[in-house]
């Protein structure tokens, strides 16, 4: 029998397998922690959130092997479909989601609420990587980048309009994807450079920026060879930082919330507010602090038992991490990640399919801007906008979408022995 007649359980990455149920377990574990309190005590109480979490679990099992059964070939042939269909379920949100938290981006279903910007991470992951793996693609080509834009920017937009930044600024991840295909480094650069000017252009005057722009275009000028494609590309480079500087004030004034104000202002120092904007994260990483080297031991956050920390099991569950297991449970946690990520890439660039390979780039690009974001928002090195650590936090729609998104590459990864290079 020749390795392309093997089982399906023999093909499957049980490396990812592995490393995806310890997470689990372990959110699990901390989500009890983080809402436990003496007149709760079984962790299978379904009144509570660690209970409820223990049928999403049981439930992402079996959208695990459901993902698995379905044939490889399914998912690259109804990429688009599935794509178009997650886009009609954002904008059901319009007529059907009731507010919450500032958000209009959840559907109840029944007792249930549903959030499909979730699921639209790996539809629009999906989309991106069939669109890229067709044969006349290339990076290089004006039409290939817009077309990229097109797919990730219509999710995005609509998620914003929702009102959840947060959910929204990921698919900013899949510029990292673009980048492994082929695109220039330049743009990220002009990306780094854009955030940097627009957080100067928040703590400084604008005269000043003006000013220090114009002076390094000039100090440009004079190292590099005075002709006329050098002075041309470094002018337009000077116009448009000013440009984006000039247009912050708008942006921020105008198109940013009150509340995305305040947190921004509280995170670059602007403002000291612990009882209001600033609380979740003063408190964040008084819990965090707390925790020592070893932590305080399972079921002992004080933090986080007396309700210190708001969201504690969900946005903010890495605090229970934190608190309970000290450093050391923060390296392991952090360490995990680390691990898949690592995973996710080696297993990404053995795959014979460019849909296969573009796809894996995608999760692990979508997991490592998650991991960035609420782990930074936690410790207060990033501003507080609301997203799950994938595989810890509380809720349904997290879970089974980040299951969906990994189970799907475990899958496509196991049918690559049926493909020829």
């Amino acid at each position: 029998m020749g390795r392309n007649d093997r089982g399906i359980l023999q093909n499957i990455d049980w490396v990812l397998v592995g490393i995806f149920l310890v997470m689990v377990l372990f959110g699990w574990m901390n989500i009890y922690a983080a809402v436990y309190n003496d007149e709760h005590k079984s962790i299978l109480d379904f009144t509570q959130n660690y209970g409820k979490q223990s049928i999403w679990i049981v439930c992402a099992f079996m959208i695990a092997l459901m993902v698995l059964v379905i044939d490889g070939k399914f998912y690259a042939a109804f990429s688009y479909a599935i794509y178009i269909i997650m886009l009609l379920l954002l904008l059901s949100t319009f007529a059907f989601a009731k507010n919450v938290k500032g958000s209009y981006g959840w559907i109840d279903i029944g007792s249930y609420k549903l959030q499909p910007a979730e699921f639209a991470k790996f539809a629009t992951n999906m989309a991106l990587a069939k669109f890229l793996s067709t044969l006349d693609t290339r990076m290089q080509d004006f039409k290939t980048k817009l077309i990229s834009l097109v797919i990730i920017g219509i999710p995005a937009i609509i998620i914003l309009l929702q009102n959840d930044t947060g959910s929204a600024l990921v698919f900013g991840a899949f510029v990292l994807v673009l980048y492994r295909e082929g695109l220039s480094g330049n743009v990220l650069l002009l990306g780094l450079v854009s955030g940097a000017l627009f957080v100067l252009s928040l703590l400084l005057p604008q005269t000043t920026l003006f000013i220090v722009i114009g002076i390094i275009a000039l100090l440009f000028l004079m190292v590099v060879r005075r002709n006329k494609k050098n002075i041309l590309i470094i002018a337009t480079g000077a116009i448009v930082a000013m440009g984006i500087v000039f247009s912050v004030d708008y942006f921020y004034n105008s198109v940013l919330q009150e509340h995305q104000r305040v947190r921004i202002d509280v995170l670059l120092g602007k403002e000291v507010d612990l009882k209001g904007a600033g609380y979740n994260v003063n408190q964040s990483k008084i819990a965090i602090g707390s925790g020592g080297f070893f932590g305080k031991g399972f079921l002992q956050g004080t933090q986080t038992k007396y309700d210190f920390v708001p969201e504690q099991s969900t946005d903010f569950i890495f605090c229970t991490v934190g608190e309970e297991w000290g450093f050391i449970g923060s390296v392991v946690v952090i360490g995990l990640f680390v691990a898949l990520l690592t995973r996710l890439i080696y297993v990404a660039e053995r795959q014979r399919s460019a849909y296969s390979r573009i796809y894996g780039y995608g999760v692990a690009c979508i997991l490592f801007v998650h991991l960035l974001i609420n782990i930074g928002m936690t410790i207060g090195l990033a501003p507080v906008i609301g997203i799950p650590l994938p595989f810890f936090s509380y809720g349904g729609s997290s879970l089974w979408s980040f299951t969906i998104l990994l189970f799907i590459f475990i899958r496509l990864d196991a049918y690559r022995f049926q493909i020829l290079r």
